[in-house]
């Protein structure tokens, strides 16, 4: 496994720009051992497919109980077998069919104009800033039944469980940060869900409070855990990915005039830059047995890190990868928001990301209601996007400058 042509994961350089060094390890170095993470890296997208559908049961979520439970809790996502099926039934239904459609249409609605209404008459707004980060945030809480002036509290939860997550380095002010954030989440989560379980309303926090599924009913903690991985997965990506899908438009006008007269194509956008600037570049698992993927072999009980942002750009998977296309035919909008998906984002197989269909009814929503209130919206003048971010990657800031449309 030569790795002289491949930037480090943890160096500067891959930080900048990784889509290069992707592109060499596919090439060159498709099985890498990383000793700064203890993991077996893997780039290609028929390894990182096979990992994620991993239909031998060859690979596990074990590398959770030490990556996410710190700060989560025990979460659905390190469970297997029944107990994950079951756990997977009880919150299921709140993000999928009528509750979806019924229920928080009309809070995924209401909370983006609510935003949208304090920038629609200025004719600029950092569309990150001002909307991308607090949208997502404000959805979830809203749908829980939670009070949204803790907003400022959910976005620096979120931001230090993110870093948490990210934390490759092994930072140790980082990692104390991210297990402060699980003591302060409980005390402020444990108190709302027993008061709930009391009085239940219409709220998704009410329906995890109230699910049974053969006689299994969700604890306290096992909601605190969920609810805190809902606001952390819910955020950080929905709020990565519209940054990143208003990127990729204004940096292709012709796209984004597509888009804006046919607002069908707003799925087609999303799904594309799911697979073209993902908001999450890299998920672990872990070896159950010693598995033989391209480059090598990775023994028993190792860390996997599988990149999703190399995997999605892989040629032998799409056409011109590194080239932002939603008309590609390579990609299936109509099965990107579930376990068929094309592209890596969300996942595969099992542990699919249950929140996909909430994502894509709160970008379908955001974008179009954005481009009605911005219908000429173009980056401020001089700024070009750059994203950033290793774990997750997205743009910082994103302004933007529009005539202002009178209601």
């Amino acid at each position: 496994m030569s790795t002289a042509q491949v930037p480090d994961i943890l160096s500067p350089e891959f930080a900048e720009n990784p889509y290069p060094a992707y592109a060499a390890m596919r090439e060159h170095s498709p099985l890498i051992w990383h000793e700064a993470t203890r993991s077996y890296v893997i780039s290609r997208y028929a390894d990182v497919e096979r990992v994620f559908k991993d239909r031998e049961s060859q690979f596990t979520t074990d590398n959770y109980n030490w990556q996410i439970e710190p700060v989560h809790g025990k979460t659905i996502l390190q469970l297997s077998g029944r107990e994950h099926a079951v756990r997977r039934a009880l919150v299921a239904p709140a993000f999928r069919g009528s509750d979806l459609q019924e229920k928080f249409l009309p809070v995924i609605e209401r909370n983006s104009r609510e935003l949208i209404d304090t920038f629609r008459a200025t004719g600029s707004v950092d569309l990150v800033g001002e909307y991308a980060t607090r949208f997502p945030v404000n959805v979830i809480a809203d749908m829980l039944g939670l009070d949204k002036a803790d907003h400022a509290r959910f976005h620096g939860w979120y931001t230090t469980v993110i870093a948490f997550l990210g934390n490759l380095s092994g930072d140790k002010d980082v990692a104390a940060a991210g297990e402060r954030t699980r003591v302060e989440f409980a005390e402020y989560m444990i108190p709302i869900i027993r008061q709930r379980r009391d009085n239940l309303g219409d709220d998704l926090l009410s329906s995890l409070c109230a699910a049974e599924v053969d006689g299994v009913r969700m604890s306290d903690e096992d909601i605190k855990a969920f609810c805190s991985l809902l606001l952390a997965a819910g955020g950080e990506t929905t709020d990565k990915a519209i940054a990143s899908l208003f990127a990729n438009l204004l940096t292709h006008p012709e796209q984004l005039d597509a888009v804006r007269k046919d607002r069908t194509l707003i799925a087609r956008a999303f799904a594309e830059t799911l697979r073209y600037t993902p908001p999450v570049h890299m998920i672990m698992r872990q070896s159950a047995t010693d598995v033989e993927v391209s480059g090598g072999t990775i023994p028993a009980g190792a860390t996997v890190t599988c990149l999703i942002g190399a995997a999605n750009r892989d040629a032998d998977r799409y056409s011109e990868p590194d080239r932002f296309d939603i008309f590609r035919e390579d990609l299936t909008a109509t099965n990107a928001f579930s376990a068929a998906a094309d592209h890596l984002s969300f996942a595969l197989g099992r542990h699919f990301c249950v929140g996909a269909l909430l994502a894509k009814a709160e970008v379908e929503i955001g974008v179009g209601q954005l481009l009605d209130a911005m219908p000429d919206v173009r980056l401020a003048d001089g700024f070009d996007p750059v994203e950033q971010g290793v774990f997750t990657r997205g743009p910082q800031s994103l302004p933007v400058q529009f005539t202002p449309v009178t209601v």
